[in-house]
């Protein structure tokens, strides 16, 4: 059985009933039909998740239990990226702490309470995190679609303390400026730190292209390991900008250009002018956010894919990537290997990562392993 296995998740159509008047948002025990205990969670029958548990014990979910809880996770961080000015604190179900996101950007965290029983219980979390983490403030960046599926509206703004949004990090010796209001997701992708360093070092001598450069990580990275020039594309202005400033801000800008484009239509363009490329960087957002969209999803990174192999030198390096959890890393590689053959390139693929560290993977749940990084040589 899938919970007993450890799996968190309890769907509403697997609940025989329920017994007493458990209010939405309220902690109850969830039993099998014979009467064995499967645990502790929060209850919410508006959504399809109808209780997320937090324990396989019959326990008080109480302030008590939620700071123990946070001071393992920060625990860990402590042990896995000690020192580091931008990490991901807590994630999750990885974390035993189902509906609750938190990451560090220097002195300021980023809340996400994704869920109707987090979501009531922020206040005592954000108390909680001020003081194991002593931040400067806590923001909240409750405006994710999937609390719409929890019956949570959208939320933004200042939990704890105040100030500017825009926030300094580092990242592996670079600098980089953090919009935690208005940044996508809670302002950075954390979950590609260690990748964006790996990838980096097949950058040096070469002309690279980031496909989808958002605020410029992979190109900076590119660019301080030696490469010749990077170009990267991104479809938002301000994101665009704020790429060029990060690239400056390392004393890197006169080595990487940004351009405002769709990335289909301007790899279209550099194929046709015959640019060619050492190392194409493709980190996309998720083509597929539901099973139903799967086939369509694919067809766009099989499309991504073939553009890009288009661009690449004989000799060159392929990063691929796909946040998408419903695209496994076998559906990728299938993807891009089809892509290959459409184009008559000739693929070795030499490493397949993941999410980075502080994205700990719940191995009962592989929801939670969802981010694919494929590394390939191509002739």
């Amino acid at each position: 059985m899938r919970l007993r296995a450890g799996h968190l998740w309890v769907y509403r159509n697997e609940i025989a009933r329920l017994d007493g008047q458990p209010a939405d948002g309220d902690a109850v025990a969830v039993l099998t039909a014979s009467g064995r205990s499967l645990g502790t969670g929060l209850l919410n029958t508006r959504s399809l998740i109808a209780v997320r548990l937090f324990t396989s014990a019959d326990r008080v979910l109480d302030e008590a239990f939620f700071r123990a809880r946070l001071e393992s996770a920060l625990a860990l961080r402590a042990r896995i990226a000690p020192g580091a000015s931008a990490c991901r604190l807590v994630y999750g179900e990885g974390d035993l702490l189902p509906g609750l996101i938190v990451d560090r950007y220097a002195d300021v965290l980023v809340v996400q309470t994704l869920t109707l029983g987090m979501d009531r219980r922020k206040e005592m979390l954000a108390g909680l995190l001020c003081e194991l983490a002593g931040p400067r403030g806590i923001f909240a960046r409750n405006d994710p679609a999937v609390r719409r599926l929890e019956g949570l509206p959208p939320e933004t703004g200042w939990l704890r303390g105040g100030g500017a949004t825009e926030v300094e990090i580092e990242e592996d010796g670079l600098r980089f400026v953090v919009d935690v209001a208005r940044g996508q997701k809670t302002g950075f992708f954390l979950d590609q730190r260690e990748n964006r360093a790996h990838a980096a070092e097949l950058a040096a001598g070469g002309d690279v292209l980031d496909g989808f450069a958002y605020t410029g990580a992979w190109s900076v990275h590119a660019a301080r390991r030696a490469a010749a020039s990077v170009t990267g594309i991104e479809i938002s202005a301000d994101a665009a900008q704020l790429a060029a400033r990060n690239a400056a801000l390392n004393g890197l800008g006169d080595r990487c250009r940004f351009v405002q484009a769709n990335a289909f239509d301007e790899l279209r363009r550099l194929s046709e002018t015959r640019a060619r490329f050492h190392l194409v960087i493709l980190d996309p957002p998720a083509f597929v956010k539901t099973r139903a969209a799967l086939a369509t999803g694919l067809a766009g990174y099989k499309e991504i894919n073939l553009r890009a192999l288009k661009v690449l030198r004989p000799g060159g390096w392929l990063v691929s990537c796909s946040c998408s959890y419903h695209v496994d890393e076998a559906a990728l590689r299938e993807t891009v290997v089809a892509a290959a053959r459409d184009t008559g390139r000739w693929l070795r693929l030499v490493e397949s990562r993941s999410q980075a560290r502080d994205h700990p993977v719940h191995p009962a749940m592989p929801e939670t392993r969802y981010l694919k990084c494929l590394i390939f040589g191509v002739e």
